[in-house]
């Protein structure tokens, strides 16, 4: 068979593919279709002739082969015929009861020493069997059909030899019960493979909706450390320029100008955070340039606006902090960004602030405490979104966050993270 032949018989066989889908999809919805079509082909392939013709006749055989059967008149034929074909109507939906049936109808038959075109209903039923029966069921149904071949092989001895005869029919018993247990494996591999595809087209949609909670979720936790910390500095700013407007309007100007040096920042960060969720258009974007994550460097200047908001900040490291990983030190300034911001929101006027930063070995340690009375905000012991972001971020390195009162006083935030390689998470 030439390339030719084969690019012309694929939209033959993809005509016969939809065409089988259509039988299979309307085999489905009405299935007595195809059970009254086998047994109407039967009667009109097996049983039809041997009631216009009167049984199978060997009057022109050879004398050696022929062999003395019994002619029954027309309504024993009809009985036998229908105790033949009738029972294939259930042949799918019980085939254990549909092929018992048959074949004892078939040992009847041959036991009154008749011959009929309708027995290839004995194995279509075993047939029937082996394709939607039990598989524990098969055993007893082919002794059934060994001891059926043998009446049949006996009963044809005087024109045959019983091993031959016994050859020829368990060779066709076994053809029919090789075919319905082919046919089975077949459906039943292909089962498994739309039932895997189903699967993994549900773990790719789940998988996706867990990378979106997730990028949700990180964003949320920048949004809310950004918008946080920086907003609470402007309106400590606020609050400290328009007390000093009236006595020193220098103070006044100075915190105006760091209120605007604030939220440009923010701002910046802002459209940092929300540009990555941006999608890409036609060509590189005209928005404004993103800047790096921050980090260990940018902790001076975190604190320098804490300071210029009337905080005093004391900060110090110990250990190569700038050798840390991005991931670990955008961590990090989160987290003194959030306690910070704690800080200002909660500390009383006065309040100075303890800022240490220590790399021993595998492990960061953040230890951030005020000295300062606190003034309470919200309802006792309740944990905020900053003290859960905190335990995320720290969670991301094999971390742990632990905050409560200070030992003499105040408030303290440590966080210790894990720094052994492959404890890391993406950020």
């Amino acid at each position: 068979m030439t390339t030719d032949d084969l690019s012309g018989m694929g939209p033959l066989v993809a005509r016969l593919s939809r065409g089988g889908q259509r039988l299979r999809q309307a085999d489905r919805t009405h299935p007595w279709v195809l059970d009254t079509a086998v047994v109407v082909l039967v009667f009109l392939m097996f049983c039809l002739p041997d009631l216009i013709h009167g049984g199978v006749d060997d009057g022109d055989s050879p004398p050696r082969f022929r062999v003395a059967f019994t002619h029954l008149p027309v309504a024993g034929v009809l009985a036998l015929q229908a105790g033949l074909v009738l029972p294939l109507l259930w042949r799918r939906r019980t085939p254990a009861v549909a092929f018992g049936v048959i074949a004892a109808v078939f040992v009847l038959q041959w036991s009154l020493g008749a011959a009929m075109r309708a027995d290839i209903a004995l194995f279509i039923a075993l047939y029937s069997l082996a394709l939607h029966g039990r598989l524990r069921q098969l055993p007893w149904a082919c002794a059934v059909m060994a001891a059926a071949m043998v009446l049949v092989a006996v009963r044809a001895s005087s024109a045959v030899s019983v091993w031959d005869a016994l050859f020829f029919l368990l060779s066709t018993a076994t053809a029919a019960l090789a075919l319905g247990l082919m046919v089975r494996i077949r459906r039943a591999q292909l089962a498994g493979l739309r039932e895997r595809a189903a699967r993994l087209e549900i773990e790719r949609d789940q998988r996706s909706r867990l990378a979106t909670a997730t990028e949700r979720t990180r964003v949320a936790r920048e949004m809310h450390d950004i918008v946080g910390h920086n907003l609470s500095v402007i309106i400590t700013l606020a609050d400290a320029g328009a007390y000093a407007t009236d006595i020193a309007p220098e103070r006044g100007k100075e915190a105006l100008q760091l209120i605007g040096d604030t939220g440009r920042q923010a701002l910046g960060e802002l459209r940092r955070v929300l540009g990555v969720l941006r999608e890409a258009a036609d060509g590189p974007s005209d928005g404004p340039e993103l800047s790096p994550q921050p980090g260990i460097a940018d902790m001076e200047a975190l604190c320098a606006k804490v300071r210029a908001a009337g905080l005093e900040v004391f900060y110090r490291t110990s250990g190569d902090v700038d050798a840390l990983d991005s991931g670990v030190q955008l961590a990090a300034y989160r987290i003194v960004q959030e306690a910070l911001t704690n800080t200002l929101k909660h500390a009383a006027p006065g309040a100075r602030v303890h800022l240490a930063i220590l790399v021993e070995d595998s492990r960061l340690t953040i230890r951030v405490q005020d000295t300062g009375p606190a003034v309470s905000s919200g309802p006792p012991n309740e944990e905020g979104h900053g003290l859960v972001g905190m335990r995320e971020r720290a969670a991301l390195y094999g971390g742990t966050v632990n905050a409560g009162p200070a030992v003499g006083g105040g408030w303290s935030v440590e966080a210790v993270l894990d720094l052994t390689p492959g404890s890391g998470g993406d950020q």
